[in-house]
């Protein structure tokens, strides 16, 4: 997608440059992974949930499940305070790749690449935490 608006004698200005931002608010679906890669970079991944504007035809809003990969200070700084169910705020841009799986063939990754994550709630106490989860289902 070409920029376009005015150059300065008034002709139409173009640019080769897209955009690809993308910001997202949601809660976490589960707590962050943090690793350090071979060149001791760190890394951190996690799944944010962000329910969708509309309801089904039965009343629930569904989510969508979105990876988010953060790297460096951000990465350590999202797996040392992030947990499950945290409501955060993410503005990044979207990163699609092509992956070889074990047995040669191809599959897509699309997962956010995070310039900001901006906590938006305070963390809950040990007590909050375990109160509100719900019994773990045994049924498999």
């Amino acid at each position: 997608m070409a920029e376009q608006g005015a150059g300065s004698n008034g002709s139409p200005r173009r640019s080769g440059r897209g955009i690809n931002q993308i910001a997202l608010v949601g809660r976490l679906a589960r707590d962050p992974e943090l690793r350090v890669t071979g060149e001791g970079t760190p890394r951190a991944w996690f799944v944010l949930a962000v329910p969708r504007t509309f309801a089904s035809k039965d009343g629930e809003r569904d989510a969508d499940f979105i990876n988010i990969v953060a790297w460096r200070q951000l990465a350590t700084s999202v797996g040392e305070h992030l947990k499950k169910g945290r409501l955060v705020g993410v503005t990044g841009r979207l990163q699609v790749s092509q992956l070889e799986t074990g047995n040669g063939g191809k599959r897509t990754s699309t997962e956010v690449v995070a310039d900001q994550v901006i906590f938006l709630d305070a963390p809950r106490t040990a007590q909050e935490s375990s109160s509100s989860l719900p019994a773990a289902d045994s049924s498999g």
